[in-house]
């Protein structure tokens, strides 16, 4: 595994992903951000900012598997999140806790949530990018 994520002493520890994450691997892939929509295009959880997650984290997986990766080789996620505000935490947490149980992972690699007015596809809450390190 190319990817070891770690919590430093001197930086907080976070309850929804690493602060850290070093990478070994000779390989980059690149995920495009991903929305929420299934593999026929249809929207998933409208106005459901937890539903929206989940599928946009489902995505960054079957991306990670098409490139022969998992989630254990992300080095680095970036969320989009329309019109963010503190009181969304908790859905935001609880679509990315549902995604992980289903895609069987622990530990999220680092990621950098971004507020944003609007998104390319205007009817969603949430854009899921990732940076994956593979041998």
């Amino acid at each position: 595994m190319p990817i070891n994520l770690i919590n430093p002493d001197g930086l907080p520890t976070v309850d929804l992903y690493k602060q850290v994450a070093v990478a070994t691997g000779s390989k980059l892939v690149f995920i495009a951000g991903q929305v929420a929509r299934d593999a026929d295009g249809n929207k998933v959880g409208e106005n459901d900012l937890a539903a929206q997650v989940e599928q946009c984290y489902l995505n960054v997986g079957t991306a990670l598997t098409a490139a022969g990766a998992t989630f254990a080789d992300v080095a680095k996620l970036t969320v989009y999140l329309v019109d963010w505000t503190p009181d969304k935490m908790p859905a935001f947490g609880d679509g990315v806790a549902r995604a992980a149980a289903k895609l069987g992972i622990t530990a999220v690699p680092p990621l950098t949530g971004v507020g944003v007015a609007t998104l390319a596809e205007p009817d969603m809450l949430v854009e899921v990018e990732a940076t994956a390190v593979i041998d």
